[in-house]
């Protein structure tokens, strides 16, 4: 099992897995507009969110018609295939896999019978009690082998959408809101039938929804990105456990749960788009903020500060404001290397790191660099990088996070490496600082990095920094992007005598009972 103990490896570059976005979600209600071309737009914007697949359902009235694929969604939609998709009522998906492998048949909007037609649903987040809403649909039906369940599709989502068929006497209205309590862990919902549009947000909002406004109807999406692009006016957030329903009535509100707000962090570090409000809050700001508490609490001499593009650059740009010292690029960014399907040769592997970021030597030579990155997971990137600029020329490094040590995996959308591949999990900051090479190493403090929210910070889930999870997790069996897959226990897993916890090469998790898909998850 690989380690977090920052060595590089070229069977990890330039592939190097950083923490992967959870997926992202868009709905619209808007007769007589064009909503297939809407979705993909509002899917464009939250591309960033997920890139292993896409997909969008639309309904005319009268059926109801999904085309998805593997792929970017510039890759998988086109003139044609857009044009095929009327109607006025329209949902789609961009994937990153949390629950369930990267399969086609895994691609969303998931499709669904229920008693009264159909349902397509699409879903941001990540449920944790997947192996209880299976035996809740076995239950319900007699059977699995319902909707996409029994064409192969392994994922919490298809669970729920299978549980959406609900019966004759009550409505998917009706059904949704009987069964999205049963339901823990993260999910933002866009779904829909033939006639109506609906969203729901878990009642801990770990992952964002917001509305928007139309002048011919509405719109809601992950993120506040994806209603400027195509035109849309914000409204509100959806609220924690709120159940929205958009038809020709109008739009209309119920509470299917007690809010408990703890909304992401990591949104604010990493994963939305720094264009994205949330709660309030402009993601850029936020980033920016960040920066300059990581100045003050970790300052330094130095001539230079330059970002890891793209998501350390409001950092470094707020570093450089309060220290004073110059920013400036000095890491050119490959844009088009997004997913590439061809393995690289060996001596291309060897390069690494140049594939996503090459040196502007000039700029470098001879100078006291402050490096700033939103995070750092594994270590090898940051050590790869480190080398790399030391080989064009810079006089000294030190590198600068943003965020906090990152020690513990997400249950609740993210998919971020093993414990056991953490390198904060194992090591303290002056190892790692050793480990990656640099000449100094800071991290934001964990308070700091709340203050830059602007949230108090009991409505913050901070469970990948402090291993608190304001959802409770279950066994440790029924943990894991496979675990609807292949239940049982991973090989090399122990339970130690004295404290019940898994150990895996010496990694402890530090939770009695649970957390093995930590350090499984490859």
């Amino acid at each position: 099992m690989a380690r977090g103990d920052g060595r590089l490896s070229h069977e990890l570059l330039p592939g190097e897995k950083g923490p992967q976005d959870a997926c992202g979600v868009f709905g619209v209600w808007a007769p007589g507009e064009e909503v297939a071309k809407l979705a993909y737009y509002g899917l464009y914007a939250l591309q960033h969110r997920g890139q292993e697949a896409a997909g969008i359902a639309v309904s005319n009235g009268k059926q109801l018609l999904v085309y998805k694929d593997i792929g970017l969604v510039s890759q998988v939609f086109d003139e044609t295939s857009l044009e095929s998709l009327r109607g006025h009522i329209a949902v789609g998906h961009c994937r990153y896999s949390t629950t369930g492998g990267s399969t086609w048949q895994n691609a969303q909007p998931t499709l669904g019978d229920t008693a009264a037609g159909t349902v397509a649903l699409g879903h941001n987040g990540n449920l944790v009690n997947g192996h209880e809403l299976r035996e809740l649909v076995a239950e319900r039906y007699g059977t699995l082998d319902r909707g996409e369940i029994v064409q192969g599709n392994t994922t919490d989502t298809a669970l729920v959408t299978a549980l959406l068929a609900g019966d004759p006497d009550h409505t998917l209205e009706a059904t949704a809101l009987e069964v999205l309590p049963h339901l823990r862990g993260a999910f933002s919902f866009v779904f829909m039938d033939e006639h109506t549009l609906y969203g729901a947000r878990d009642p801990h909002g770990v992952r964002p929804l917001v509305i928007g406004k139309l002048e011919t109807g509405w719109v809601m999406a992950s993120e506040t990105a994806a209603l400027d692009i195509v035109g849309a006016a914000f409204v509100r957030e959806v609220e924690p456990g709120e159940f929205i329903a958009i038809d020709a009535d109008g739009l209309r509100s119920r509470r299917f749960a007690e809010p408990t707000p703890t909304g992401c962090i990591f949104e604010y570090v990493y994963l939305a788009r720094p264009d994205t409000t949330i709660n309030g809050k402009v993601v850029h700001e936020a980033r920016v903020d960040m920066g300059r508490q990581l100045a003050r609490e970790h300052p330094v001499e130095a001539d230079l500060v330059i970002p890891v593009p793209e998501s350390g650059t409001p950092a470094a740009v707020g570093y450089a404001q309060e220290s004073g010292i110059p920013f400036s690029q000095g890491l050119v960014k490959n844009a088009y290397v997004g997913r590439t399907f061809i393995q690289p040769s060996q001596t291309i592997r060897q390069l690494g790191i140049r594939l996503k970021l090459n040196p502007l030597k000039n700029v470098i030579k001879g100078k006291r660099l402050v490096v700033v990155d939103d995070s750092i997971v594994r270590g090898n990137t940051q050590r790869a990088l480190v080398r790399m600029l030391r080989e064009a020329g810079a006089a000294e490094v030190h590198v600068r996070i943003s965020s906090a040590p990152v020690t513990w995996p997400c249950f609740y959308g993210i998919d971020f490496a093993s414990r056991a591949e953490l390198i904060a999990s194992g090591l303290g900051i002056d190892e790692i600082r050793a480990s990656i090479g640099a000449d100094s190493l800071g991290y934001i403090s964990l308070d700091g990095m709340v203050e830059a929210t602007e949230q108090k910070p009991e409505r913050l889930c901070t469970a990948c920094f402090t291993g608190k999870y304001p959802i409770a997790l279950p066994d440790s069996e029924h943990l894991g992007k496979h675990a609807l897959e292949q239940p049982q226990l991973p090989l090399g897993l122990e339970i130690t005598e004295t404290t019940g916890r898994r150990d895996v090469e010496g990694v402890s998790t530090g939770i009695a009972g649970g957390a093995v898909d930590a350090l499984t998850r490859p």
